[in-house]
């Protein structure tokens, strides 16, 4: 299976204004979020993750779709809402749109953090008492309610194919499930924080459609379970993300027909829930609208290795180091066909962690062009941009084909 396709001819030109540089392409990004709203049942809303790429040009693009945000700081829901003003008034221009519904969500929120969530009208996700005690003082002067959602972390039953979240062991995330009786009774102290939702998010980068209808079946099991405890129906189930995508040639795309239907199912199953469902899909929207181009700097071999060393790495693209997966990787201007060597990709970083991955690769020279593809989620916002103060790679953002 080939992982990504890319137009040599423009990256080539892209990559003349300077390298390391990001390419986006923000027509791929939005054919992606238009084909993903279209395999999904009617109630199912989508939240875009803000945090696998923030870059406004994208956000202006969702937002333009009428995609709601998922937000994990002030500074995202600032983004945000910069970027809802552009797509307004291009909505205006074309017979409007009615803009999505934000999320904020968070481990470790700051006062600063419930401020701004609370300014920009977004629902909260809360992970602990201490949100509900932060909030019930910052309500004292409305007279309404504030529904919010409370994160639950799963006791079991969740598979996760890639451990950055954490699957259902010990996590920093949200109340465990074993504790959430204890939660609801100790909640009713800050009436004016009233819990009206849920939040599950237990799954990264997991590719499987079962897996996720699974981690999906669990998360309703708890909403029944607390709109139970409540005694009054929950208007909301935040379903998170963990919307995969492949990095390697032996991986399968993720079946949307499949979750479609599924999702589908799992309504039909559980008639007791009649609110909304929310998904936040961050990386497969936006990780293959990405390519990152880097040149070969030198080669060098080291006792049996060859290495190929880079004008960037984990400073731009860290992903690798955390997770022990390349990226897809393709050399500009080489036959497909061409004789193959193994490779292992460093960067120009004064530390042995500065790896990319060992790939098979066309006979390489100093000076030629590498592209990374899948490389428009967790880049260049993930990355060590600051350390040994290296210039920070370019973004181009392209629409529609061009430059």
């Amino acid at each position: 299976m080939k992982l990504f396709s890319i137009d040599e001819e423009r990256l080539t030109k892209a990559a003349e204004g300077g390298t390391p540089c990001f390419v986006y392409d923000l027509a791929l990004a939005r054919s992606r979020f238009i084909a993903l709203r279209a395999a999904l049942p009617p109630r199912v809303e989508l939240a875009y993750a803000v945090k696998a790429n923030p870059g406004l040009p994208l956000l202006r693009s969702f937002a333009e779709l009428s995609a709601g945000f998922d937000c994990a700081s002030a500074g995202e829901l600032a983004l945000v809402a910069e970027a809802r003003v552009g797509a307004k008034a291009s909505a205006e221009r074309h017979g409007g749109r009615v803009p999505g519904r934000l999320v904020f969500a968070g481990p470790a929120k700051s006062l600063g953090d419930l401020k701004a969530a609370l300014a920009a009208g977004a629902r909260i996700q809360v992970d602990g008492l201490e949100d509900l005690e932060r909030l019930d003082a910052l309500l004292a002067d409305r007279t309404e309610e504030l529904p919010v959602n409370v994160r639950v972390h799963p006791q079991g039953g969740i598979s996760e194919a890639n451990r950055i979240i954490g699957g259902a062991g010990p996590s920093a995330f949200g109340v465990d499930e074993e504790s959430l009786d204890g939660f609801i009774n100790v909640a009713a102290r800050y009436p004016r924080a009233r819990l009206a939702g849920l939040q599950v998010f237990a799954a990264s980068n997991e590719r499987s459609a079962q897996a996720l209808l699974s981690n999906h079946a669990a998360a309703l099991r708890i909403g029944k379970r607390l709109q139970e405890a409540l005694g009054y129906e929950l208007d909301l189930i935040d379903l998170g993300g963990g919307l995969g995508i492949p990095y390697a040639e032996d991986e399968e795309e993720l079946d949307l027909t499949a979750l479609g239907s599924g999702l589908n199912e799992l309504l039909a199953d559980n008639p007791w829930f009649t609110g909304r469902l929310f998904l936040e899909p961050g990386r497969w929207l936006a990780g293959p609208c990405g390519t990152y181009l880097c040149r070969v700097v030198r080669l060098k071999e080291s006792r049996g290795v060859a290495f190929a060393l880079l004008e960037g790495g984990i400073n731009h693209i860290l992903r690798p180091l955390l997770t022990g997966q390349p990226f897809p990787v393709m050399a500009l201007g080489k036959k497909e066909a061409a004789p193959k060597r193994r490779y292992a990709l460093a960067g120009p970083l004064c530390t042995s962690l500065d790896r990319l991955g060992e790939l098979e690769l066309p006979e390489l020279a100093p000076g030629e062009l590498l592209a990374f593809g899948q490389a428009g989620a967790y880049g260049r916002t993930e990355a060590m941009v600051e350390f040994l103060s290296r210039e920070p790679p370019r973004e181009l953002w392209l629409s529609r084909g061009g430059l």
